[in-house]
């Protein structure tokens, strides 16, 4: 057998060494996530007027324990990872029940769960742990297969059961990432078009119902978003702010660190929600299309390692966390543009944060995982066996 033929035997079978997975990983896109959270420090230089306290420099210590995550997921055999998804999924599920009994409340929401060197959000690892179940769960499964409603209950309830223990804390942009990254996985799995459109259709007779569960901030932010001097001085504040910087930066921006709007104040949340306004205004249109550039890039790498990945749990893994972090950034930047409500999702890795960068930076590892076992041969077993 020639060498390569050896080598392409070994891929399939995935049992490379670790520095053999180490020279698979590829480099250049680690590369363009450093890229982007070199943009999301600076701006939270920027943020604290020139000072590395208190988020570039611990944002920078975590972006580096977040690079060690990143390549120690990449290097585990990904029938490991097949086998214990539904594992690190209902661990996350107990988190988000402890956060309802007794979590940490702060702004209003109780999210957050004291660890004591962090305040640990576990809405955000379900944006993973989502993604890792259903592409566990669709692994073999057939078309034939996920056309029987039958076998559509049991994801359903998967996203389902998530989706409303989000919602209850309440944190209403996190619930609607994860429901957005699920559905994207079912279409890819092969679930048909018109079954979207009958959940849809359910869900927006629904709206009345659900209108009156929102709480009064959220039916405030829906009422502002479709009408922000309503309430300029309160409910209206943040984006009509937002709207100012941003179109006060112009074509080149005012200067790094010479935002008026960000500096004297006025904007609102400049290091976490709103950064993506503080550095359109600092460093104008260009520097807002090389960021979305930059994303773009990544989500080119990601749907590239879906389609190269010869396994369907790869495929739907890849799929699913490009699609996850596609609408991370997304539903930051029309929020803070004012093109839909007023939600805490944090801009990907530049917002500051503890449990969004490291989680952002795991799912990162899944992608590479793929890319590094895009070859190995996986046993085609869906639904919930070997549990």
């Amino acid at each position: 057998m020639s060498d390569i033929g050896f080598l392409t035997a070994r891929l399939r079978r995935g049992d490379m060494s670790a520095t053999e997975k180490m020279w698979q990983i590829s480099w250049s896109f680690v590369f363009w996530i450093c890229c982007i959270a070199s943009f999301g420090i600076a701006m939270l230089y920027s943020a604290a007027h020139g000072s590395w306290t208190p988020w570039a420099l611990p944002q920078l210590a975590r972006f580096g324990v977040g690079i060690g995550i990143l390549v120690m997921i990449a290097l585990i055999d990904i029938r490991l990872i097949m086998r214990y998804a539904y594992v690190f999924y209902f661990g996350v599920m107990v988190l988000l029940v402890i956060v309802d009994v007794k979590g940490v409340i702060g702004g209003g929401a109780q999210r957050w769960i004291d660890l004591g060197f962090i305040n640990l959000q576990p809405s955000e690892l379900m944006k993973a742990g989502i993604v890792l179940a259903l592409a566990r769960y669709f692994q073999g499964v057939s078309l034939d297969d996920i056309g029987n409603p039958l076998v559509l209950a049991i994801p359903l309830a998967l996203v389902g059961a998530p989706f409303i223990l989000i919602l209850i804390q309440p944190d209403l942009g996190t619930a609607g990432v994860v429901m957005m990254g699920a559905t994207v996985m079912m279409f890819l799995a092969g679930v048909r078009i018109w079954k979207f459109l009958t959940l849809g259709a359910a869900g927006l007779a629904a709206i009345p119902i659900a209108w009156s569960m929102l709480h009064e901030y959220q039916q405030n932010r829906v009422l502002t978003f479709l009408n922000p001097e309503r309430d300029p001085l309160g409910a209206g504040y943040h984006i009509l702010q937002s709207k100012i910087a941003l179109g006060s930066g112009g074509l080149f921006g005012r200067g790094f660190m010479q935002g008026t709007q960000s500096h004297l104040n006025f904007l609102p949340e400049r290091q976490t929600d709103f950064i993506f306004t503080m550095l359109a205004e600092e460093l104008g249109m260009v520097g807002a299309l090389v960021l979305l550039s930059l994303y773009v890039i990544v989500m080119i790498y990601g749907f590239a390692i879906a389609f190269r990945a010869r396994h369907q749990f790869g495929r739907l893994l890849a799929a699913g966390i490009t699609s996850t972090m596609f609408f991370y950034f997304f539903i930051n930047m029309a929020m803070v543009m004012g093109l839909i409500p007023v939600v805490g999702v944090p801009l990907p890795l530049i917002s500051y944060g503890g449990t969004a960068l490291f989680n952002l930076m795991f799912c990162a590892g899944l992608l590479m995982n793929v890319w590094v076992h895009r070859d190995v041969q996986m046993a085609a077993r869906g639904g919930f066996s070997d549990l």
